[in-house]
């Protein structure tokens, strides 16, 4: 069974409708210019300095919280009569309920304390950080449960064939990746003094007078590479401890300082499996903001990699495993039917936790087949950047992908 995943579309957690084309497409005032961001900080400014005028001017404004890197989303099914799952979307807060909060830990909702994400259809939205709130702060109702949740297990509940659902994801995504940041960049680096956020989030900037050192977003870039036997027609996939039973992917590392892509893919798979490479060719890059937080948002940047040897001498201290695999053997571990399943599995689980129950089946347990549904191996789904780079290589081969 395919994916039903369209290649032609962004990755997961890329094509974020409120930053970017999308946006500035739907706005008279491009989200992510000066005069854009400057009139969202006016606007959120006057409106926490004036209760009164809050109710009549909320409705422009919509806030996003978190709490420990974890988004709040609401779950519901379309219907009582409905035959389908539920579904999830993102809790999107007004002004007035997170000043209620804040006032309720002994704390001022200030401007300061809010992240810009973009603008869309003359709405403006914002990210902001419950962690350190004295309660676990309460939104919803009797008939709208909501919750946090890891941002990773809203991802694989997100529907890959829904443009707004995947549009939801990568609002999420990015929304963790700055918050995190920000969480990581409380003092200068340089001389350590406390550091406080400019420009609606977009950098933090040294308090010191006589250091004044600004800070950005960071970004770590990683390799992922499908490395190829082009002679024999086999790809070469990998296997890591923490897998879940039967997955394989394919190789991936950190780029190195003073390092160009190439090289990092070339190095990595000597590194990893002890096979020399050749050409690389440029594939796809995917965000990735489900890492530790230590690194908000990784950016995965995919290759395929031409080997010139093929002996595989695997790295234990990296990998479990690594084997050369046929075409044939690919092309079935892509069609392997749990993508599904894992999707329907973990949207049930988002619907447990919005209304309350705490324990529920884990990902990992989702994968373990029962023994008539046995397969052999099976490769990440749609979600991920190596799902596109196997999937390319098996139905398209990468002589057709390089002259695009």
């Amino acid at each position: 069974m395919e994916s039903g995943y369209s290649t032609s579309r962004h990755h997961t957690f890329a094509g974020n409708p409120l930053i970017g084309a999308a946006a500035a497409s739907s706005a008279s005032v491009p989200s992510d210019s000066d005069d854009g961001l400057e009139s969202a900080v006016a606007s959120i400014r006057n409106l926490l300095a004036d209760t009164a005028e809050e109710e009549a001017a909320g409705s422009g404004i919509r806030i996003l919280p978190f709490r420990h890197g974890k988004p709040l989303v609401e779950s519901s099914y379309a219907s009582t009569n409905s035959d389908e799952g539920p579904t999830w979307r993102l809790a999107w807060q007004s002004v007035h309920k997170c000043r209620e909060l804040f006032e309720a830990s002994g704390l001022k909702l200030g401007g300061e304390s809010l992240v810009y994400l973009g603008q869309r259809n003359e709405v403006v939205y914002w990210a902001l950080d419950f962690t350190d709130l004295n309660l676990v702060s309460q939104f919803g109702s009797e008939e709208r449960k909501n919750a946090y949740v890891e941002l990773r297990t809203l991802m694989v509940a997100a529907d890959w064939s829904d443009e707004n659902a995947m549009g939801e994801i990568s609002i999420a995504g990015h929304a963790r990746a700055i918050l995190e940041w920000h969480g990581l960049c409380q003092f200068c680096g340089r001389c350590g003094t406390k550091t406080s956020p400019q420009k609606a989030g977009k950098r933090r900037h040294c308090q010191n007078d006589s250091c004044k050192k600004s800070f950005y977003p960071r970004v770590d870039p990683v390799v992922i590479m499908l490395v190829i036997d082009k002679a024999n027609d086999r790809a070469l996939l990998s296997r890591q401890s923490r897998f879940v039973p039967r997955m394989w992917s394919c190789l991936a590392g950190f780029i190195e300082p003073g390092e160009s892509l190439e090289e990092a893919v070339r190095r990595e798979t000597q590194e990893e499996v002890g096979i020399e490479v050749g050409e690389v060719i440029y594939h796809s890059s995917q965000p990735w903001p489900v890492g530790p937080s230590s690194m908000p948002c990784q950016l995965m940047v995919g290759f395929f990699a031409f080997a010139k040897s093929f002996d595989i001498c695997v790295d234990k201290n990296e990998l479990e495993d690594a084997q050369w695999h046929s075409r044939e053997d690919v092309k079935q571990a892509l069609t392997f039917a749990e993508y599904e399943k894992a999707q329907r599995t973990s949207t049930f689980r988002v619907h447990q936790i919005c209304g309350g129950v705490g324990k529920g089946p884990t990902l990992s347990s989702e994968f373990i087949a029962k023994p008539r549904e046995l397969a052999p191996k099976f490769v990440p789904g749609p979600l991920a950047i190596a799902h596109h780079l196997i999937s390319s290589w098996t139905h398209e081969g990468v002589d057709v992908l390089s002259k695009l």
